[in-house]
């Protein structure tokens, strides 16, 4: 429930604060003194659109600021503490600013968020019915919401089991139609890898072959000079014949080393050091030696791996930057090769999906229509009721459900509403058969007949009695008074028989200082509310006759307001 509503610098509206309550509020006032604005702030904190006209004349910004007592909406707390916002005291706070220069920010429980944010949170809030809905409420797929929400539970568990089916089949006839329609390309894929994959296959290449390969080729095309070397190091350490050589200089030395060891212990030292490196010197010669006689000089293993170098080369330039690289595009080539080999099964495959989903799908739809049809009896009959008290007394309203071949979005259904103003009379689509007093009328009660079957705690009906009048506009009054037993309702009216069902009467007053018009909430205390209403059935507030006409109104609808 809405407790309390602050505008400041919107439309005609300088500063003003709009403290709400349980049951019927109405707000009244003169023409163009702002009553509109009511609702354009309402919308604001429903996140609906910004609209930098809205801000007042010479102000900088226009703001609006909410207090929703938060234990009538579940999860209400949740979202706000979600957001970043604070409920304190049961309370949560909505605010909207909007700039001369068209910006926008939103804020829940003191925290900053997006708009689109915003509307999310304060959607269970607030119903609005506006004399737009008239027109909306016209559109065909309006009119099939309007019965889904009147249906309630045994539409919504099938409509929204239907709309995952829908979902499902619309996947798997897009993936039937990829497959089917690029079935050339496909083949043409499938023919390169084949090939490629016979390419790699022929040469067969191993882990780090590549590399192994270089290695080989380098050492057996510098063959002799390797020798070379090899035979010169072990000569150099060695020695050949009278040569002298590393192996018997360190011999000297270790021996000249040895025969002073008793007379000086670091002579001792030294010595053990020159013994060790006669040892790796030995070492060093005998795998120098072995190394050279193991140089490989034969020259048609270096023509072979040269012959391997190039095959590999051939690959490494189409598949990949190394012979690993190669190897791995010939395993997920090998993969997609088999996965588009399976076309033909594939296309098989989705086909039979997609005749099993369809056929989930229209038995779910016949779930549907059975569904609507079954809520459009009821919902005709509780409208053609409503009418029978807002002076249609022979009236009758019929919702229809036709099917369709179509599987849509939404079922095979299409619902119209149809309307037999007079007895005898065909009912015939609300566009066509009612004038615009009838259409209001119907309007209003299948509003007020859909809004008692809903869970928002405050609705709010903006000047839906229009073309209303005489009785008819007692039992709108009367109407709303009987909601408002359920949820907290706020009503813009310019119908005094309408104003005399509320339990609290607004009244948007206008003053001008002769440059700039502001417009005030007031709320009307019992000699206020007559005069008020006096002036709305009268236009003279001060008119004895008008006032003993309001006080009349008054005690009309004092049952109602007292529950009766």
């Amino acid at each position: 429930m809405i407790e309390e509503i602050r505008i400041g610098s919107l439309g005609v509206i300088d500063s003003s604060v709009l403290e709400l309550g349980p049951g019927l509020t109405v707000i009244t006032g003169e023409t163009g003194a702002g009553k509109t604005m009511i609702v354009t702030a309402l919308g604001l904190l429903l996140g609906g659109r910004a609209d930098s006209g809205a801000v007042r004349t010479g102000a900088r910004t226009a703001r609006v600021e909410g207090t929703v007592l938060s234990g009538a909406v579940p999860g209400l707390d949740g979202a706000v503490d979600e957001a970043g916002g604070e409920v304190e005291e049961g309370r949560v706070v909505l605010a909207r600013t909007v700039s001369a220069e068209g910006r926008s920010r939103a804020f829940v429980g003191g925290a900053s968020l997006p708009v689109s944010r915003l509307a999310e949170i304060a959607a269970p809030l607030v119903a609005v019915h506006g004399q737009s809905d008239q027109h909306r409420l016209l559109q065909p797929r309006a009119q099939r919401e309007a019965l889904d929400r009147f249906a309630g539970d045994p539409v919504a568990t099938a409509l929204t089991r239907y709309r995952e089916l829908h979902a499902a089949l619309r996947a798997t006839e897009r993936e039937l139609d990829d497959v089917t329609s690029h079935a050339r390309d496909r083949a043409q894929e499938a023919d390169l890898l084949r090939f490629g994959l016979g390419e790699v296959e022929a040469v067969d290449p191993q882990p780090g072959e590549d590399s192994d390969l270089a290695a080989e080729e380098a050492r057996l095309g510098h063959a002799d000079t390797l020798r070379l070397a090899a035979e010169t190091a072990r000569s150099a350490l060695s020695g050949d014949g009278d040569q002298p050589d590393a192996v018997g200089a360190v011999a000297a030395a270790r021996t000249a080393l040895e025969g002073v060891r008793e007379h000086d212990a670091e002579a001792a030292a030294l010595a053990d050091r020159v013994a060790e490196l006669s040892y790796l010197l030995a070492d060093l010669g005998a795998d120098v030696s072995a190394y050279a006689s193991a140089v490989d000089t034969d020259p048609a293993r270096l023509a072979h791996v040269s012959d391997r170098r190039a095959a590999l080369t051939a690959l490494t330039r189409k598949y990949g930057e190394t012979v690993d690289e190669v190897l791995a595009w010939q395993q997920r080539s090998a993969e997609r090769l088999l996965a588009l080999d399976g076309t033909d099964e594939r296309i098989e495959e989705l086909r039979a999906e997609r005749d099993r989903v369809h056929a989930d799908l229209s038995a779910v739809a016949s779930q549907l229509t059975t569904a609507r049809t079954a809520a459009a009896q009821v919902l005709g009959a509780a409208v053609t009721e409503e009418l029978a008290d807002l002076a249609m007394p022979h009236a009758r309203v019929e919702v229809v459900v036709t099917e369709r071949e179509e599987l849509g979005a939404s079922g095979r259904d299409e619902v119209e509403l149809r309307l037999a103003a007079n007895v005898g009379a065909d009912a015939r689509p609300l566009h066509k058969g009612a004038s615009g007093g009838e259409l209001s009328r119907v309007m209003l009660a299948l509003e007020v007949t859909l809004a008692a079957t809903g869970t928002v705690p405050t609705f709010v009906f903006d000047e839906v009695d229009a073309g209303v009048g005489g009785a008819a506009a007692v039992e709108v009054g009367r109407r709303l008074a009987r909601l408002a037993r359920s949820a907290q309702v706020l009503v813009v009216t310019h119908l005094p028989q309408v104003a005399a069902f509320a339990d609290r009467h607004v009244v948007v007053a206008k003053t001008d200082d002769g440059s700039v018009t502001s417009s005030g909430l007031t709320l009307l205390d019992d000699a206020a509310r007559e005069r008020e209403l006096s002036r709305m059935m009268a236009g003279l507030s001060g008119s004895d006759t008008a006032l003993a006409h309001a006080r009349e109104l008054l005690d009309t609808a004092q049952p109602a307001r007292a529950g009766g």
